[in-house]
């Protein structure tokens, strides 16, 4: 089992990164979907969870089998590379559950929890973990400006140095210090916990499953500093009407549409 604690710094409110995350996740999902890969949204309602509250509760197919590395795809038999996840977002904390209930059933699964506050990446244990836990975990800091990133997913559109956004009147984020000196600030803390029990792959999936995580999130907040004119003052009124569009235009794109979005290098 790997743990790991990705820590995400945005020059934004709580309050924004609410609309913005939800924004950014129904524009992503259509530019990793087409030519019968990508998302595939079985339910999106409201829930109440017995911990954490009200919220919205999603369940998503994720249709793999072109995009992870070609090794993979010779070793995974049928349903292997269809992937469920269960959500529960209940702002300002957020619980994703990961899957493969056709073929790896109990030995495989991710499990993402979120705090969302408002600083600079500081609080130790925002998570509440136990000691041996605590031993196990591993902290990364993302820097969405600053880090690398692969040339083949590199545009110069969604470059957090690049961009400036009028309506937010944020950017670009030249100063490598920006984290420490940008007014507002938040950070999503997001707590990766995988396992993949397959004797002999177990290391190397487990490794791999955290790397195209932290991929993710350095892809995914990228883009969502880079689109914040097109989201920045939408309601969460606004963003329920998106979703309900994007879940038809995802039906379309995956049955119909060119295959797109990332992949993961061998």
């Amino acid at each position: 089992m790997l743990i790991k604690e990705f820590r995400v710094t945005m020059p934004l409110t709580v309050e924004e990164y609410q609309i913005g995350q939800l924004y950014s996740v129904a524009q992503a999902s259509k530019n990793e979907t087409g030519g019968g890969e990508g998302i595939e949204i079985i339910v999106n309602e409201p829930c109440d969870h017995e911990e954490y509250g009200k919220g919205q509760y999603t369940h998503k197919i994720y249709h793999l089998s072109n995009k992870v590395p070609r090794w993979v795809r010779i070793l995974a038999p049928k349903g292997a590379l269809e992937i469920h996840e269960k959500a529960w977002n209940c702002y300002p904390y957020c619980k994703t559950v990961i899957t493969n209930p056709d073929y790896m059933k109990d030995n495989f699964f991710i499990c993402i929890e979120t705090w969302h506050k408002p600083d600079r990446g500081q609080e130790a244990n925002v998570h509440k973990l136990k000691p041996d836990k605590i031993k196990l975990r591993v902290e990364d800091k993302i820097d969405i400006a600053f880090d690398p990133i692969p040339d083949k997913d590199y545009k110069a559109e969604e470059d957090p140095r690049k961009i400036r956004s009028e309506k937010a009147d944020r950017g670009p984020l030249e100063d490598r210090d920006w984290q420490s000196k940008v007014d507002p600030v938040m950070t999503c803390y997001k707590l990766v916990t995988c396992e993949f029990k397959w004797w002999g792959f177990q290391t190397r999936v487990e490794n791999l499953i955290q790397r195209v995580e932290r991929q993710i999130f350095q892809k995914f907040h990228r883009q969502m500093f880079s689109w914040l004119d097109d989201w920045f003052g939408m309601t969460m009124e606004d963003i329920r009407e998106l979703e309900a569009r994007t879940k038809a235009e995802l039906d379309e794109q995956r049955a119909h549409g060119a295959a797109r979005g990332t992949t993961v290098q061998d």
